[in-house]
């Protein structure tokens, strides 16, 4: 990670101490990274700045983050979508967390396009939409947002170190950057490990943070998994792994939304397979998880096949019917056709 420019921080801070109202936002269908680094920062402001600004996300978090939530401090906007707007429209900053543009902000978009407010960016993807913000810390060399806004905070606070950041915050930020990574399986950085050493020294129980995220799985996770990787999973001879999880499937199989996170690093654990492709249908769209091995590049794929992007080797989009598709039944017939040529020669589809 490059080092954080002084001015920055300083500029930051300035913003942070004058606002009269802040908002924090993060993209729709958050994950721990998005939520991570949204209650890091709340608690933060909270504790040391004696600040209670407002978390605003999209949608609803899934179960198994819910030992991160507040008890005051979080709205879910699809919930309440006047409460949302007015506090954000009312806001004199607005901190956008783990997104590279509005666009990804689902309900929130046109709210944060038509507010007033300064606005700051902290995020780690690709390609930040840096004209919409007043103040921008992109980082592609994290291992996510948790770990970019480690290095602000600790940036802002001085000699304190990690021990300055409140326990709440230090927790939410090693959740953020353990689910971002698959637990140190993938994106880490030496910051990583600086950060994760930090934390540590600074009293973060990483064994009971470890035990709620991958040892609290609700029953119907763990048999939809089997389900998919025994009836739905597909191997190919060029190293293509794929799977399609229709909307049937997922209600038959009582998933709740974001139970299926994860799901697609597990074949890569078969020498043979360089990508792993997973479709899930939603209205109108399949959300598309892409993860590859290195040389394989994840977010060339989802740039150009899958209407999305994100890291190397891990990426997301979309698949839209009608539009890519005629229906979702194509969607397999999809995935092999630009996969194949993907595979063979790097290029996108014609």
């Amino acid at each position: 990670m490059r080092m954080l420019e002084i001015n920055s921080l300083e500029k930051f801070r300035s913003l942070l101490g004058s606002a009269e109202d802040i908002c924090i936002v993060a993209h729709t269908h958050p994950d721990g990274d998005a939520a991570g680094s949204c209650l890091a920062l709340y608690h933060f402001l909270e504790r040391r700045m004696c600040v209670r600004p407002h978390v605003i996300l999209p949608d609803s978090l899934p179960s198994y983050l819910d030992f991160m939530i507040p008890e005051t401090g979080l709205l879910i906007a699809e919930s309440n979508i006047e409460a949302a707007r007015e506090l954000i429209s009312s806001a004199g900053l607005v901190v956008c967390m783990d997104m590279n543009s509005f666009n990804r902000s689902g309900c929130l978009e046109e709210m944060l396009r038509s507010s007033a407010a300064e606005k700051v960016l902290i995020d780690h993807h690709l390609n930040p939409s840096v004209s919409d913000f007043s103040l921008v810390f992109s980082e592609v060399d994290v291992s996510s947002t948790c770990e970019l806004l480690y290095f602000i905070l600790v940036g802002i606070i001085g000699d304190e170190g990690a021990a300055g950041i409140p326990e709440k915050a230090r927790t939410a930020l090693m959740t953020g950057m353990t689910t971002d990574t698959n637990n140190f399986a993938n994106s880490v950085f030496p910051g990583t490990f600086a950060m994760a050493s930090g934390l540590l020294s600074a009293g973060v129980d990483r064994d009971a943070i470890l035990s709620r995220l991958y040892n609290e799985y609700r029953e119907n996770r763990v048999r939809a998994m089997g389900y998919v990787l025994s009836d739905l999973l597909k191997i190919r001879d060029d190293g293509l792994a794929y799977f399609v999880l229709r909307r049937d499937d997922w209600k038959r199989l009582g998933l709740e939304d974001g139970e299926t996170e994860g799901f697609v690093n597990i074949p890569l654990g078969i020498g043979k397979v360089k990508l792993s492709v997973f479709l899930k249908e939603d209205d109108g769209f399949f959300r598309v998880s892409i993860r590859s091995k290195k040389g394989i590049s994840a977010n060339r794929l989802a740039r150009e096949c899958f209407n999305g992007g994100g890291h190397e080797c891990a990426a997301g989009g979309r698949l839209y019917w009608p539009g890519d598709i005629s229906s979702p039944d194509g969607a397999e017939e999809y995935i092999m056709n630009v996969t194949a040529r993907f595979l063979q020669n790097g290029l996108p589809v014609e």
